[in-house]
């Protein structure tokens, strides 16, 4: 119970008259912050016996992230060519700016045309899900430059085999001759036949 004075309308005498006031209790939020960020990828990935995630997506280079020994290694997919060796070159420069190998562990495999990094340590975080992840990002990076290449050889082959017509003959169209090209084929000293001439 509250006391208060209480003017009256109109008037100017004042009363004391009881108020309640119904006081709540004070609540107390507390707010946790839980909200956590959802990242969805989608990778070409086998697992081998030894847990070691096998990455197929790229064009160029097969990816391994070895969980027990924290390295990522690249590895020619096919053949090895300086396309090769680019693709492993961004791709630890990407990881590198990232922040999720060392430095100084960006080295040449122990198998010809590879190339390796150490995945960093973290208290914070799981160091292979966040190394998986970004490889993931570094795949939407090279999307467009794959696109690309893949346009153009898939143009290419459309020239080559589906020609337009300036640049296409019919079947007969050009004569047959008896001799083509520079090289003679009679009348040709031949050493390689005992010293005979061809005929």
């Amino acid at each position: 119970m509250v006391r208060v004075n209480v003017i009256k309308p109109g008037g100017t005498e004042s009363i004391e008259d009881d108020v309640q006031i119904d006081v709540k209790p004070t609540i107390e939020i507390k707010v946790n912050k839980t909200s956590t960020i959802q990242h969805v990828f989608e990778l070409y990935v086998r697992e081998a016996l030894n847990g070691d995630l096998m990455i197929f997506d790229h064009k160029d280079i097969d990816i391994i992230l070895m969980q027990e020994q924290k390295k990522i290694v690249a590895f020619a997919k096919d053949i090895l060519t300086d396309n090769v060796y680019g693709a492993e070159s961004r791709l630890f420069e990407f990881l590198r700016k990232k922040g999720i190998v060392a430095y100084d562990s960006v080295q040449g495999g122990n198998i010809y045309g590879s190339m390796e990094a150490k995945i960093l340590d973290s208290k914070k975080y799981d160091s292979v899900k966040a190394a998986l992840l970004n490889i993931a990002e570094w795949f939407k990076e090279e999307k467009p430059m794959t696109d690309s290449m893949e346009a153009h050889d898939e143009l290419m082959d459309d020239a080559l085999l589906n020609p337009d017509e300036e640049h296409a003959t019919e079947l007969g169209e050009v004569p047959h001759e008896e001799e083509k090209g520079s090289i003679l084929q009679k009348n040709l000293f031949a050493p390689y036949l005992y010293g005979r001439y061809t005929y």
